[in-house]
């Protein structure tokens, strides 16, 4: 019988993982199955479990990084200090919490960093922003955190200034704005403190290229999107479903 995998969050129609794994499993001929598993509450995650009882693995993605923490039996040291998990492993009917953003983030930005890149700017405040600023931590990169709320250790975007945009040359958005199928939308940042010295990170990985990267094109940055990102976390969270 094919070992059962899947993501959890809401909505899913668009995530990149299901089709991943499928072609994972179809080149490596491996005996498995990825599957979407969106639950439109939290609160339906056990009931899910309780239906679903051969899934060996989960990944968790936006709503839930962080709130699917209550019901998981352990938490890996890593994940516990960033405070969100996006993948799951089930074994014995145990469910350990891993955070495998923060390595497969922190691996795709070092090759692009610059000795300039020594302040950073993260857009946004959710699970997302917490494994990126773990992993700047790392880097040993000061960091301000922008959300939409004045929230302990935040600034709001409307306090954001171009002198701000100026003197933070890496710009990291772990927000959903520009994610399809909402294309149009982008961070509220005054852009003209861009210059070529910066470097944008867009999280997202659909479209290719999101309207945040194409101001960033606009003012000569460097930019990136998160598809290596995602591949790395995929990849990292296979290693963990398959320890013995």
């Amino acid at each position: 019988m094919a070992s059962l995998y899947g993501i959890v969050g809401y909505p899913l129609a668009h995530s990149f993982s299901p089709a991943y794994f499928k072609r994972k499993f179809t080149t490596q001929q491996i005996d498995a199955v990825y599957e979407s598993f969106p639950l439109a509450d939290i609160k339906e995650f056990p009931a899910f479990l309780k239906a679903n009882p051969s899934i060996k693995g989960l990944n968790i993605t936006i709503p839930y990084k962080e709130k699917i923490i209550p019901y998981l039996n352990q938490l890996d040291s890593i994940a516990g200090n960033i405070g969100a998990v996006n993948c799951i492993s089930i074994k014995d009917g145990v469910l350990k919490g891993y955070n495998t953003d923060a390595s497969a983030f922190e691996q795709s930005l070092v090759p692009l960093l610059q000795s300039h890149h020594t302040s950073a700017l993260i857009l946004g405040n959710g699970g997302a922003a917490k494994a990126v600023a773990y992993s700047l931590k790392q880097l040993n990169i000061a960091f301000q955190k922008v959300s939409r709320e004045k929230l302990a250790g935040t600034i709001t975007y409307e306090e954001l200034t171009s002198e701000d945009i100026a003197s933070h040359k890496l710009i990291i958005n772990t927000t959903p704005l520009g994610m399809y199928p909402n294309v149009e939308g982008f961070p509220p940042i005054p852009y003209e403190g861009l210059s070529s010295k910066h470097l944008l990170y867009d999280l997202i990985y659909n479209p290719e290229e999101t309207v945040f990267l194409m101001y960033g094109r606009h003012y000569s940055t460097s930019i990136k999107n998160g598809f290596q990102m995602l591949e790395l976390q995929a990849e990292k969270s296979w290693e963990i479903w398959n320890r013995d």
